[in-house]
């Protein structure tokens, strides 16, 4: 049985090595191709490709899977059935048609919510009590091929995209183990989705980022929840980027008095107090422009945040 394995980043790796570990047939490895990756643009390999190498398997990062030299580079290597998780990319038609039993993807959501590419930093922004992994059929569109397994996790509220990147990857990894025997002994049952019920998932934009302070404080707590530890929610504080890495909902949902959404009430030893739409938020974690992450009050010792403050305020230059 010949499998061909396509993901990239961290949640994709249980996945192969447990291919691996079963000891599955894995052929190749394709991934998208390395990109400069922080402030000195260095060309960096994704997660998968690091794991294929250390594994001496071969490895194929196409820029674009829809060009038809692709396609025949991995119709070449004759699969039985290609795997994918978090790959990046939407596969064509003449792709998915080359396997006999099909591809299945390994995907971040209780489907059909959550299609598309950032399923749990949406889930974990809209509030979701839980989320989970379905292992499917790939088809044409997105993210609405047959479903064949799932499983259900909690999101609980110490919980962020980065800890349900890792419950998840492990989770899916561990269903795909159940799974595999049934789709190579072609007893699986492909379940239709209910498409009437899709919700979707695209991937964030740097206005996803930004705190509108009108919002609540637990819609606002959940946002940074949602974008830690990758891109990080950001306000503005003096006209300057103000990223929040982690908060809590004040313990009294009652201002410490009246004042605008984004206003900071105190500065203590806590944290810094910010009012916003409905109820207060503690900000824990921050990361100033131009500086390293670090606790709220351990930067309050050596700033000056005077009460009333507005954060939120933009400082625009023309011309």
């Amino acid at each position: 049985m010949r499998i061909v394995f396509m993901g990239t980043p961290d949640f994709a790796v249980p996945s192969l090595k447990l291919l691996l570990e079963q000891q599955y047939n894995v052929v190749a490895v394709v991934t998208q191709p390395d990109r400069p990756k922080g402030r000195k643009k260095t060309l960096t390999p994704p997660p998968v490709k690091e794991a294929a190498l250390s594994f001496n398997l071969p490895v194929l990062q196409p820029e674009r899977m829809r060009n038809a030299d692709a396609v025949a580079a991995i119709a070449e290597l004759k699969p039985d059935l290609i795997v994918t998780a978090a790959y990046g990319q939407i596969l064509p038609k003449a792709l998915l048609d080359i396997p006999r039993l099909g591809c299945i993807n390994v995907h971040g959501s209780l489907l059909p919510k959550y299609r598309g590419g950032a399923p749990i930093q949406r889930s974990i922004i809209n509030g979701e009590s839980s989320t989970g992994v379905t292992i499917m059929y790939m088809a044409e569109g997105l993210d609405t091929g047959d479903m064949i397994s799932v499983v259900e996790l909690p999101i609980t509220d110490e919980d962020t995209s980065g800890t349900m990147f890792e419950k998840l990857s492990l989770a899916g990894a561990e269903l795909l183990r159940e799974t595999l025997p049934s789709i190579m002994s072609g007893e699986a049952k492909a379940i239709p989705q209910q498409h009437e019920q899709a919700t979707y998932a695209p991937n964030l934009t740097r206005e996803d980022e930004l705190i509108d302070w009108a919002k609540s404080a637990r819609e606002v707590f959940n946002q940074v929840r949602g974008l830690s530890p990758m891109a990080g929610a950001f306000t503005y504080l003096n006209g300057e980027v103000f990223k929040i890495w982690a908060c809590a909902e004040a313990e009294s949902q009652t201002p410490i008095r009246s004042a605008a959404p984004g206003a900071v009430l105190a500065a203590d030893s806590q944290g810094i107090h910010v009012q916003t739409g409905d109820g207060v938020l503690l900000l824990k974690e921050i990361q100033p422009a131009g500086k390293r992450v670090m606790n709220a009050a351990e930067w309050l010792k050596g700033a000056r945040l005077e009460t009333d403050t507005l954060l939120g305020a933009e400082v625009r230059h023309d011309g």
